[in-house]
This record gives C-alpha cells, sequence and structure tokens, in this order.
C-alpha cells in the first residue's frame, strides 16, 4: 500500500518536482509540530497558564486572522501565489525563533504574556500564509491527483510528527526544566525553516494558475457589476452563492473541532497526571493511526467523495473527547490516540479538497479568504467558550458536550455541505 502511494513513475513528469516538494515541505512540518507546536501549551500549563491563558494563546493568532482575512485574500490575489506562500512562511515562521530566548527573559507569567504576544504578532503573516497555501495547493495539483497527494502528505506529516514528538519526550525527560523546552522549541524552528525552503519551490501550473491582475477574466467569470470601494473589495458575492452554505457548515465544524483544544492539555496535566514522555507516546500514536487512515484516504474519497469522509471522519472524531472524558490512566490516554489518529487521517485529509472541489479556479483567494475568516472565527470562539464551559460544568462534563457537537457537526456536512 505505502509503496504504491508513494510510487513516483505513475506520475506524469510535470508534476513530480511539485509533488516531491510538497511532500517534503509537509515532512518538516510535521517535525516542527511534534516538537514546538505540539508542546506550547504543555509548556504553558507547566508554567502555571489558566485555561483561559491557554486559550488566548489560540485567541491572539484568530483575532488578527478575523481583521485582516480579507485584505490578505486581495494581496494574495494581486501576487505570484508561490513567492507570496513562500515569503509569508518566512515571515510567519521566524516567530518560533523567538520562543527559544523566552526563559531567559522573563518569570513564569511573563513567559505566557509573551508567548501570547508573540503569537499574536507571528498571525500577521499567517493569515495570507493560511489563505495562499491552499489556493497553492489548487495550482499545484491537478484535482485528479488531489486525494492522492492529500494522503500522502498526511502520512509524511504523520512519520515526521511521530518521529519528532519521541524525541522531544525524550529531551524533555531528560533535561532539566526549562531548558528541555527550549531545546524543543529549537528543534521546531529548524523544522519551520527547512519548510518555508520546501515551499519555494512549489510551482503553480501554468494550466491551473489563477489569473493575476493583467489577465483577461474568462467571460462566465466577469462579473457584470461594478460595485466600489469597501463593499467591493469585502466580497460578500461569495457568501451569496452557494459557498456561503459551506463557510456556515465549516464554520460549525471547526467550533467543533477546536473547542477542546484548551482544555486538553489541563486535562492530562491535572487530571491523568501525564509526564512529557507520555503525552510524547500518546501523540506519536496519534499520528502512527493518522498514517494508516491517510493510506486510506484514497480508497474512501473515491466511493464516497471528498464530503462524505470529511463528515464521517467528524462523526469518528466525537470518539477521541468522550473516552478522554472517562479515562483514569495512561493506557486509556493510549487508546484514545490511536482511535483519534485514525479519524483525523480521513477528515483531514479530506476536508480541504471538499473545499476546493467548491470553489472556482478563477477566484480562489477570495473564497479561501472567507473560509479563513469561518476557520478563525471557531477557533476566537472557541477559546473563550472552551474555558468557560469547562469551568461551568467541569472538565468531564463539557468534554462530553463537545463530542456531541461533533457528532452534530459530522451529521451537518453530510446533509447540507
Amino acid at each position: 500500500m505505502l509503496s504504491r502511494l508513494f510510487r513516483q513513475s505513475d506520475i506524469p513528469r510535470e508534476y513530480r518536482a511539485n509533488f516531491l516538494h510538497l511532500y517534503l515541505d509537509i515532512g518538516w512540518f510535521g517535525i516542527l509540530s511534534g516538537s514546538a507546536v505540539n508542546f506550547l501549551t504543555i509548556y504553558a500549563a507547566r508554567l502555571g497558564a489558566s485555561a483561559l491563558q491557554i486559550g488566548l494563546i489560540g485567541a491572539a493568532s484568530a483575532v488578527v486572522n478575523l481583521l485582516i482575512a480579507i485584505p490578505s485574500g486581495n494581496w494574495v490575489a494581486k501576487r505570484n501565489t508561490g513567492l507570496a506562500v513562500f515569503w509569508s512562511s518566512v515571515f510567519y515562521r521566524l516567530g518560533y525563533a523567538l520562543w527559544i530566548p523566552l526563559p531567559w527573559l522573563f518569570d513564569a507569567q511573563g513567559q505566557i504574556w509573551a508567548l501570547i504576544i508573540v503569537t499574536f504578532l507571528m498571525a500577521i503573516p499567517l493569515t495570507p500564509l493560511g489563505v495562499g497555501f491552499n489556493a497553492l495547493f489548487a495550482e499545484a495539483v491537478p484535482s485528479e491527483y488531489r486525494a492522492h497527494v492529500a494522503g500522502v502528505r498526511n502520512i509524511v506529516l504523520s512519520v515526521a510528527f511521530i518521529a519528532s514528538s519521541l524525541l522531544s519526550g525524550y529531551v524533555l525527560e531528560s533535561a532539566a526544566f526549562p531548558a528541555g523546552y527550549q531545546i524543543v522549541f529549537g528543534i521546531g524552528f529548524i523544522g519551520a525553516a527547512m519548510s518555508s525552503l520546501h515551499l519555494y519551490f512549489v510551482r503553480p501550473l501554468e494550466k491551473d494558475r489563477a489569473p493575476l491582475p493583467s489577465d483577461p477574466l474568462p467571460a462566465s467569470a466577469q462579473r457584470t457589476d461594478s460595485p466600489r470601494g469597501l463593499l467591493s473589495s469585502l466580497r460578500l458575492d461569495v457568501l451569496r452563492g452557494p459557498f456561503g452554505k459551506v463557510v456556515v457548515v465549516m464554520l460549525f465544524f471547526h467550533l467543533a473541532h477546536y473547542i477542546a483544544a484548551p482544555i486538553y492539555p489541563l486535562f492530562n496535566v491535572n487530571v491523568l497526571r501525564l509526564s512529557d514522555d507520555n503525552l510524547g507516546i500518546g501523540t506519536a500514536l496519534f499520528y502512527l493511526t493518522v498514517l494508516i487512515g491517510s493510506t486510506q484516504l484514497n480508497r474512501a474519497v473515491g466511493r464516497m467523495g471528498h464530503r462524505r469522509v470529511t463528515g464521517w471522519g467528524m462523526i469518528g472524531m466525537a470518539l477521541y473527547p468522550f473516552i478522554l472524558g472517562l479515562s483514569q490512566t495512561v493506557w486509556h490516554f493510549y487508546l484514545v490516540s490511536l482511535i483519534g489518529g485514525f479519524t483525523w487521517g480521513l477528515a483531514g485529509g479530506a476536508y480541504a479538497n471538499y473545499l476546493l472541489e467548491e470553489i472556482p479556479s478563477h477566484d480562489r483567494p477570495a473564497y479561501l479568504a472567507w473560509y479563513n475568516i469561518a476557520l478563525n472565527a471557531a477557533i476566537l470562539a472557541s477559546s473563550f467558550l472552551g474555558p468557560l464551559i469547562a469551568n461551568s460544568f467541569g472538565l468531564v462534563a463539557a468534554l462530553m458536550l463537545f463530542a456531541v457537537m461533533r457528532v452534530l457537526a459530522g451529521m451537518t456536512i453530510l446533509r447540507r455541505g
């Protein structure tokens, strides 16, 4: 199965370089994710961060994305997508280097607030990166190969994440606090820099390239009206069309996905009393089954399509908060990691391609900007609603409620997406 997925001889020669650099990009991103990103909220929890402060780490980024998503989409649309994505990634990922010296500069609370502020600043280039990458993926990968490339990328991400997560867990168990975290953040920065390097070599295919302002639009894409000013730049026409329903559905999808994120580190550290090594093994197991799920993605999409795989994958993802809320030992945590990884391998691999199927090729940045607003509105709301619900009803009850939300989100995609 794996050899068939990675076999390049079946891929036309003109696509191979793009596919290879997309695989290497996600591999190095997996190293970043399995190290610095994976342990950031755990580090904040060990510094004594509250649920609200952990939520603010995500909310700071979401606020910026909401404010500048539309201007970012307009900015990307006027430039070569590949170069816009590359330079956005460079400026965004320089921020990871700033995490490393924080223990030398601030006390515990100072570090927590510094992380919130740095994350806020990193979100400025992250917004065009988020808008632009999906557009670049669509321009660099023909539609008939997108499920294949997404599946292989998930496999590469899983392998890199597993390796870096296990290595990070070992480093954190072996090194004194907080030096171990500084090493882990350094590993993450190296991964971030190498990921950006490979993004530079991803080139839009001419036949799938989004038109630049100097290009004539196809007749079917030309708008007969000519509104000017602020309302025109907001591109409200995107929401008035069929894609408006997709934006609402994906808002609920991401809300159900992210609302539990501020709760997980608190439950794992304060209730299950997991060590850094336990957490590293758990996330490695999670991505092991992401890998397994990704090998089945192409087959599942061929049978059901991207939308239905996204919906059923989200329903399966409800098992993660449900079983975690019932967990009492590290072995329960390992089990829920295995289950959660498989379901995310399907949903996470399919939903971006489901989006691209709903977006006209001549206008991707504007449509993706509105999707990005929905994504970050969900992250922002989750950052406050998750801790609020947990404080009101307790961690376990909150996790059960979030499981129900995921089931409802999956059903919404299946019925109305």
